[in-house]
């Protein structure tokens, strides 16, 4: 496994956002189409005339900007560091794979109970992350 190995789960997270990102005009466009709102309704953000199946996409979108933030710095520190190894790589694709589904979660059927317990599970995999990164790192840092 090389160092570089780490970046792959960090361009599926970065391929999710843009996936999600792609949704926002998308669903804003066919509910301007549709007449359900007008632009003026998007001109400082999203207004309370916004209906929620179309801001959920700009809702789940500043998700993917909010703690995967700590996501991409856990990963190029692990490689900055040399750090990358099986178990650091395993654990970036395990919280991408959850984001995943917290995203399909959140744009489709968009259960509360269902996208809280995979938020959770991703912020648990996202803690065992930077614990690896932590405990590799002590002992050389002391």
């Amino acid at each position: 496994m090389t160092q570089e190995s780490i970046f792959l789960p960090v361009l599926g997270m970065a391929f999710l956002t843009f996936l999600v990102l792609v949704l926002i005009p998308m669903r804003r466009f066919r509910a301007v189409f549709r007449k359900e709102v007008g632009p003026d309704d998007f001109a400082l953000g999203e207004s309370a005339a916004v209906p929620g199946h179309v801001a959920l996409a700009n809702r789940n979108y500043m998700n993917l900007l909010e703690l995967p933030v700590l996501f991409y710095v856990v990963c190029g520190a692990l490689f900055v560091t040399g750090n990358v190894d099986g178990l650091a790589v395993g654990l970036a694709w395990a919280y991408v794979a959850v984001r995943a589904l917290h995203s399909l979660v959140h744009l489709t059927y968009n259960r509360v109970i269902h996208r809280l317990a995979l938020f959770a599970a991703s912020n648990v995999v996202l803690v065992m992350l930077w614990t690896v990164f932590a405990i590799r790192v002590w002992p050389s840092a002391a």
